[in-house]
């Protein structure tokens, strides 16, 4: 018997050892695999569409990327039943496609034109170059510097332009560079200037305002459109302007919330990207309604930037489609 059990004991080890190797094994496979497929040279392609709806759309566009040896990784469509107007975002692998990704836009445009479409082609090898404006509040950006150092976001941070010293530090502690632009009434075009002179040396595709408390002039707003991603501290169209929490909390609210919005000459008026509220009550402070609203908007803006660099947005006049 004492033997018997010895021998079960040494089968039951051994059966161990070959399940924990083959575990290894298989795990370290994969991991090769994972890493081969992180690592490969060829960029998936976005197409982001928008024109009149008729029929065939979808079969036209799918069409052109089998054709040319494309595989369609992922498609989102969606028909406006009022404006009869189509949208479609479809990403798919360029590993085995016919012709260079160089020459993608050249050969989709005589479709485009036949469709009388609004669009565009990105690609996922290239990272959103971002520039983020800040004045003195830090709760936005340290969201987005945290996401984007644990690689959550497909953007590159290649500045922080503020027109208050205080983030400075903050900055510096995450190796972005910071420049300073004191804005006052009188030098407001000058230092406009000066800003987008910076952010066109750096190639900058997107600006995010990350409670920059600065109204950008429509000259500004004009060289980025549809590029320039602002927080409001509202569930707009409520309570627009300034002091909206001071607004919320005198009228009693039993929600706030949180706007983040591509931004227009119309102030807080552009499209809507992303909201979210939290539910307040009677025995909320100001100073409550405050904190609550610090974290909606951190989440908010962050969740708005994501999106964005994802090319999953498309606006459709003062209004935008998600395909999340």
């Amino acid at each position: 018997m004492v033997l018997s059990r010895t021998l079960i004991r040494r089968k039951n080890t051994l059966n161990f050892f070959l399940f924990a190797t083959s575990c290894f094994f298989a795990n370290a496979n994969f991991c090769a695999i994972k890493k081969k497929i992180m690592t490969s040279s060829h960029a998936v392609a976005i197409l982001l569409l928008s024109c009149a709806d008729r029929p065939g759309l979808v079969s036209r566009i799918s069409h052109f990327i089998y054709e040319r040896g494309g595989n369609i990784l992922d498609l989102d469509e969606h028909v406006d039943p009022v404006e009869k107007t189509f949208f479609i975002r479809v990403s798919w692998s360029t590993d085995n496609f016919s012709i260079p990704v160089s020459e993608l836009v050249e050969a989709f445009t005589p479709l485009a034109k036949e469709f009388n479409a609004s669009w565009k082609i990105r690609f996922t090898g290239r990272k959103t170059r971002v520039a983020i404006f800040v004045s003195r509040y830090d709760h936005c950006l340290q969201e987005i510097l945290w996401r984007n150092s644990i690689g959550e976001f497909t953007i590159d941070i290649a500045l922080i332009v503020a027109n208050h010293p205080d983030l400075g530090p903050l900055a510096a502690h995450h190796g972005v560079p910071f420049h300073l632009f004191p804005v006052t009434r009188e030098n407001k075009r000058e230092i406009e200037l000066q800003e987008i002179d910076l952010l066109e040396k750096h190639s900058i595709d997107t600006v995010v305002l990350a409670r920059y408390m600065q109204v950008l002039s429509p000259q500004f707003v004009d060289r980025y459109p549809g590029q320039i991603i602002n927080i409001h501290h509202s569930f707009l169209p409520a309570f627009v302007g300034s002091s909206p929490y001071r607004q919320a909390y005198e009228r009693g609210v039993k929600i706030i919330g949180a706007t983040s919005h591509y931004v227009t000459e119309e102030l807080d008026q552009g499209p809507i990207i992303e909201q979210d509220i939290v539910r307040v009550s009677h025995k909320d402070t100001l100073d409550d309604l405050v904190r609550k609203g610090r974290d909606l908007e951190r989440l908010v803006l962050a969740h708005a930037l994501r999106l964005h660099s994802e090319h999953r947005i498309l606006v459709n006049g003062k209004k935008t489609v998600v395909f999340d």
